[in-house]
């Protein structure tokens, strides 16, 4: 997440798309799938986000565009975190387990290919 420093009370959908470098599309789809996520909006109707809005966008971005979870994922991370729940999500020892046995699986499966390229090339 970015340290942003923020300076102002609130802000409208297009500061905010450019704050968090997502499209304004997106920042409204997500507060469709995400309660928590539900910024007010002004007179004439438009959005204004507070700095606890952008910060949970940044977190949300971070979920999807960096860890790799789904929408579903994230609103069970966030979900877990805003219950309080010190309860973890992933068991390290599975997590370390799978992650071994895709390295072992790819390892397999490149000496695999290495040996198809050399025995078609061989042929060829």
């Amino acid at each position: 997440m970015k340290d942003f420093e923020f300076k102002k009370l609130y802000y409208s959908i297009s500061e905010v798309s450019r704050i968090t470098g997502l499209e304004q599309h997106v920042l409204r789809y997500w507060e469709s799938q995400f309660p928590e996520l539900n910024p007010a909006k002004n007179r004439a109707g438009n959005r204004i986000y507070t700095n606890k809005d952008i910060s949970l966008i940044f977190e949300i971005k971070r979920l999807v565009r960096e860890e790799g979870f789904t929408i579903d994922g994230a609103k069970k991370v966030l979900g877990a975190k805003s219950n309080g729940s010190s309860q973890q999500l992933v068991d390290t020892e599975e997590a370390e387990e799978a992650s071994d046995n895709l390295k072992q699986t790819l390892l397999e499966t490149r000496a695999f290919l290495d040996d198809l390229v050399h025995r078609l090339s061989g042929k060829a």
